[in-house]
């Protein structure tokens, strides 16, 4: 393996070869590194997308206009992961939806018919707290989404995870408003975006098939 520059020059046998050699080696490694600080950067962008009021009728209409769907993170549901007995289908053995959480989501679905959108294609994670949100939106039928499970105790699962949604998206007509409602981890998966409880995430579906968030719009 190659010396780093410091630790070379520090050695007082080593040859002029040797020290240039190592020198080079991390000449080699710099575009790696300000690579990697550009996807850092990338995603500090990504995390800080508008959210202000004044943004807000022009992601609504996105939504209105096709090519466009909407990413929501379940409503307020104190603490964090699930309790060890989680099971599936069991909403006593999962983290839930609070009464504050229950109000948000309904307040969201408020929100969708004030900006004219009476009814969207619905889908969700099986966690209960997700389900309760979409239900509480009042815009239509939900429909479970496994793509949409969380993976959060399971991370060897996002990429999987995140390819199987990516590509189920591509095929889907967006003519109606799209609301999927999953989980932060989904969420920042497949858009860059950390987004808090009851928070959604507009994204937009280029032409070919990449999938880029253009805003975000808070809840109380």
């Amino acid at each position: 393996m190659g010396s780093d520059p410091i630790d070379a020059l520090s050695t007082p046998a080593l040859s002029a070869t040797r020290i240039e050699g190592a020198a080079a080696g991390a000449r080699a490694r710099r575009p790696w590194r300000i690579a990697l600080a550009g996807a850092f950067c990338m995603l500090l962008v990504l995390t800080q997308l508008p959210a202000a009021a004044a943004d807000e009728p022009r992601l609504w209409d996105a939504l209105r206009s096709g090519q466009h769907l909407v990413l929501l993170r379940h409503a307020i549901a104190p603490g964090t992961d699930d309790p060890p007995e989680f099971q599936l289908g069991d909403c006593s053995s999962q983290r839930n939806l609070s009464e504050d959480g229950r109000i948000q989501a309904a307040a969201i679905g408020d929100r969708f018919r004030a900006n004219g959108i009476e009814t969207a294609r619905v889908f969700s994670s099986q966690w209960c707290r997700c389900l309760d949100t979409a239900r509480l939106l009042g815009l239509g039928e939900v429909s479970e989404l496994p793509a949409l499970n969380s993976f959060f105790r399971h991370p060897e699962r996002q990429r999987q995870q995140t390819q199987e949604l990516t590509a189920w998206l591509g095929g889907q007509p967006l003519e109606q408003p799209l609301v999927l409602v999953t989980h932060q981890v989904n969420i920042t998966a497949l858009s860059g975006v950390y987004p808090a409880s009851g928070e959604l995430v507009v994204v937009r579906r280029m032409p070919n098939g990449e999938l880029k968030p253009i805003g975000k719009l808070e809840t109380d």
